[in-house]
């Protein structure tokens, strides 16, 4: 994965931009001695190796890191190769934490190493800290090129967000997010203001089944369209990344259109009943398949790898969004004339002022769903996605299949305790492998704030994973030719803010079966809520890791219900769509909408109702109230009608 070369200047000094994303410059201090910096950001590294660039929570640190995501296999290293702006001693810092420190768990299994031409450093990283720092590296004698690279030692989540080479030896970078974003853009010669991005008419921010479903409904309805995502890929919870199956009832009377794009972007494979489809292989997910729909639209401006950081306003209305490339930190505005929130989180609204609800308080969680392979099963073999894929199959080749899985002393200890998959434990009626592996109640975070402490909300899930994992192998002595196979690291989240609109649909309306003179997107999910499982609760009060979900006929509504269009926009910013989990409805509303098929007949409202915004120069409220009638003819008309 290269990375290109970027050259600027910074006021008073002189700065080379490298490649790999690297940064040198020289500054002159008041006593007239010179400061020399190398600054190398870990997500410009011109090799990935085997680490997963995460972009997380760039909310609260300012940047992307890298993650050495191994299953317990160490990674291939990342590389890359910098000049220095002048040969000699410099001391070394990089920007990292000890993941399990929050819970005070022994062992450190971050662990990695930073090598200067092939030599490790003495001090080994990823071990001090439950928060990110500066780890002091030491002191390096180089020339005027180097390598570098990072070295992970454990395959178990070691991570690394940059690395700054000083030459005064006592220089200590700061750790405060601001200012160390001043200082990091400076170092790399970034501009204080944005890029022109453009203008658009509509503006969508989240490229899951929502946003991309809007992105497209909205282009072939003549209008022009910016596409925002984070990732390297679009579908969300329903890409390859997260493995979410997306469920929902889609093409219903009497819009027998409404879910065209959703069914267009989506692998034509239907789910038998019983099946999991959580978790599997990621050709049941085709990202390669929504990133054909979507550029193959003429009227569609895609920003992959960029997450909105900024919104500027006014009189309650947007102007434009701030986002910045994950990849190279460069930052861009886009202007519009209106905007979708479909981010989950509710970012663009929350950021603008918008009417929200959310209280971090017995919230549905997060989960990282994984699976497992049998090593001994070619096929198995064949098909996984591990990173040791080549090793693994010349060993499955020669009948080497044992899979032993170290101990994990900083993972949840579950030796005494019952979990799924555990011997003589059934969990929804199932056992064995069937209720371990690619199941949706491996999730945390009910108590947590799934914004802004998503890292500490997945790395539970795999300390519960870990735990779980070693248990099985270790403690149970089962399954000793299996392997963790596949592991998301991106969080699939259930809940977090939710925007106001002039409609908040609760789960009464559900069950009255209310209805609207604006129907715009069919629910057929039941009033699904999740809530720790009580059977697993015994010793991790306040840190469960499993959850159970409403069930019964109280939690039915029977058949179908029509959700109003009134619940898809702001009710106090005025050019404010949104489509997902985001949209106005109460936390027990929440239940029956958030599935993601429904999600996305979410964004394919959006997009037509956001053309005729843009061709009748009315606001979103105004759709309701004065052009309704154009809004269902719109609905009726299929999905790849362009106009």
């Amino acid at each position: 994965m290269k990375r290109r070369q970027f050259i600027g200047t910074i006021a008073n000094s002189s700065l080379f931009l490298l490649a790999g994303g690297v940064s040198s410059c020289l500054n002159s201090n008041r006593n007239g001695t010179s400061e020399e910096f190398v600054f190398i950001e870990a997500e410009q590294f011109a090799d990935f190796g085997g680490w997963d660039l995460d972009q997380q929570s760039m909310g609260q640190m300012g940047s992307p890191y890298l993650l050495a995501h191994g299953l317990g296999i160490p990674v291939e290293d990342a590389k890359t190769r910098i000049s220095f702006p002048s040969s000699g001693k410099y001391r070394v810092w990089v920007r990292t934490r000890d993941w399990v420190a929050p819970w005070n768990a022994p062992g450190a299994p971050g662990k990695f190493q930073v090598l200067i031409n092939d030599a490790p450093l003495e001090e080994t990283f990823g071990t001090k800290g439950a928060e990110w720092h500066w780890h002091d590296g030491g002191i390096a004698q180089v020339g005027k090129e180097a390598s570098i690279a990072l070295h992970d030692l454990t395959g178990f989540e070691g991570r690394c967000e940059a690395i700054l080479f000083c030459k005064d030896l006592d220089f200590k970078p700061v750790n405060d997010v601001e200012a160390l974003t001043k200082f990091r853009r400076k170092l790399l010669g970034l501009p204080d203001t944005p890029d022109d991005g453009g203008v658009y008419d509509l503006v969508v921010t989240g490229g899951g089944l929502a946003g991309t479903c809007a992105a497209i409904s909205a282009a072939r309805n003549g209008i022009k369209v910016a596409l925002i995502q984070d990732r390297p890929v679009l579908g969300g919870n329903a890409s390859s990344e997260v493995r979410v199956w997306p469920e929902g009832k889609t093409n219903q009377s009497p819009y027998v259109h409404i879910g065209d794009i959703v069914n267009e972007i989506l692998p034509p494979i239907k789910k038998e009943p019983g099946q999991v489809l959580n978790g599997v292989n990621s050709r049941y997910y085709d990202d390669a398949l929504k990133l054909k729909v979507v550029k193959a639209e003429p009227n569609i401006t895609l920003f992959i790898n960029h997450r909105a950081i900024n919104v500027e306003t006014t009189e309650k209305e947007i102007d434009a969004i701030i986002i910045q490339s994950t990849i190279s930190a460069r930052q861009t505005r886009l202007k519009g004339k209106f905007f979708a929130d479909c981010t989950g989180d509710a970012t663009i609204g929350f950021k603008a002022g918008a009417d929200y609800e959310y209280e971090v308080k017995n919230l549905m969680g997060s989960s990282n769903l994984f699976n497992v392979l049998d090593a001994s099963n070619p096929e198995e073999v064949l098909a996984c996605e591990c990173k040791d894929k080549s090793a693994l199959a010349m060993k499955c080749e020669i009948g080497e299949i044992e899979q032993p899985f170290p101990r994990c002393p900083w993972a949840l200890d579950l030796s005494d305790k019952p979990f799924p998959g555990r011997k003589g434990v059934k969990t929804f009626h199932r056992e064995g492998l069937d209720a371990f592996a690619n199941m949706w109640y491996w999730e945390s975070g009910f108590n947590k704030n799934q914004v802004t402490e998503i890292e500490l909300i997945r790395d539970h899930n795999f300390r519960a994973m870990y735990g779980a994992w070693d248990t099985l192998k270790n403690i149970d002595g089962m399954y000793p030719h299996h392997r963790l196979g596949w592991s998301a690291f991106i969080a699939g989240k259930r809940e977090s803010r939710r925007l106001m609109g002039d409609v908040i649909l609760d789960a009464k309306d559900f069950k009255q079966q209310r209805t609207f003179d604006d129907p715009a997107f069919p629910c057929s999910w039941h009033v699904d809520i999740h809530t720790p499982k009580k059977e697993y609760q015994t010793g991790f009060e306040g840190n469960e890791f499993v959850s159970d979900y409403t069930r019964g006929e109280k939690y039915k509504y029977g058949g179908l219900f029509w959700a109003p269009y009134r619940t898809l926009y702001s009710r106090n910013i005025k050019n404010l769509f949104m489509a997902g989990r985001d949209i106005s409805v109460t936390k027990s509303g929440l239940g029956p909408v958030r599935v993601m098929r429904t999600t996305g007949m979410m964004g394919e409202i959006v997009g037509k109702a956001a053309s005729i915004c843009v061709k009748r120069n009315v606001s979103p409220r105004e759709i309701y109230e004065k052009h309704l009638t154009e809004l269902k003819d719109l609905m009726s008309k299929p999905g790849n009608y362009r106009t």
